[in-house]
């Protein structure tokens, strides 16, 4: 994927993006084949956080990055609780939050994840678990898997004092029981501005189940969070673009 999505943020930005979006998938099939063969990362059983935040109505968000986007969103949209998963790019300017720019790794940008959830549903350690053990590896620096630059980083863009509170806790609890083997690298955030991505990225996993990069680096992940958090897990995933249109 790492080469594709170079090759596809070379192309014109006029581009139209229905037909830009096919390009990306014909290449990226093409090189794919070529590229010797990546499988998924394992998911890791950890405990949960010992800190959380408290159990509340409404609404709260949770913005995470973790590698490419297309398998942190999936992720997500498939967690109870949580109403809706965004694909965007948070770190940078609004002015450079588009694909092409940010693909480049000089915009500060992160492809990241904007999590819209029910706190009394799933709390933001149980989010916060997910996103350690499932979504992604928080060893890796600055790449995850195939995908490299630090608009790949962990990192989490924490909105507010008790978020960030509880995330530093929470590392510092998994450094400590040393689940991983390895430091944790996830770097905290705050006062970032999200930016939602362009249209073709929403809803990418479930639009392109046979998508080679998504089959190997991605539905696994699925597959984890079902096995793992089974309490968690749902099957039906909530869909951006099917939202929007409703």
């Amino acid at each position: 994927m790492t080469d594709i999505r170079k090759t596809a943020g070379s192309r014109p930005a006029n581009f139209v993006k229905s037909a830009f979006a096919a390009i990306i998938l014909t290449a990226a099939a093409a090189t794919f084949w070529q590229s010797p063969a990546r499988s998924a990362e394992d998911a890791v059983v950890i405990p949960p956080p010992a800190m959380d935040e408290k159990a509340a109505s409404g609404t709260e968000k949770a913005i995470f990055a973790g590698g490419c986007f297309w398998g942190v969103q999936g992720v997500f949209q498939h967690v109870k609780g949580v109403n809706k998963a965004v694909s965007g790019y948070t770190g940078g300017s609004a002015e450079n939050a588009v694909y092409e720019v940010v693909g480049t790794g000089r915009t500060g940008h992160a492809e990241s994840v904007e999590i819209t959830y029910d706190p009394s549903k799933v709390t933001y350690g149980q989010l916060l678990q997910v996103y350690f053990s499932v979504a992604h590896n928080p060893t890796q620096l600055n790449y995850q898997g195939p995908d490299s630059g630090t608009q790949y980083r962990s990192t989490i863009f924490a909105e507010n004092d008790v978020q960030k509170k509880v995330a530093e806790s929470y590392i510092a609890q998994l450094d400590k029981a040393k689940v991983f083997g390895k430091p944790i690298v996830t770097t905290l955030e705050t006062g970032k501005t999200f930016y939602p991505a362009e249209d073709y990225h929403q809803d990418f996993l479930t639009l392109n189940p046979t998508y080679p990069y998504i089959v190997y680096n991605d539905l696994p992940k699925i597959e984890n969070l079902k096995a793992l958090f089974p309490t968690l897990y749902s099957e039906k995933p909530v869909l951006v673009l099917a939202s929007s249109k409703s």
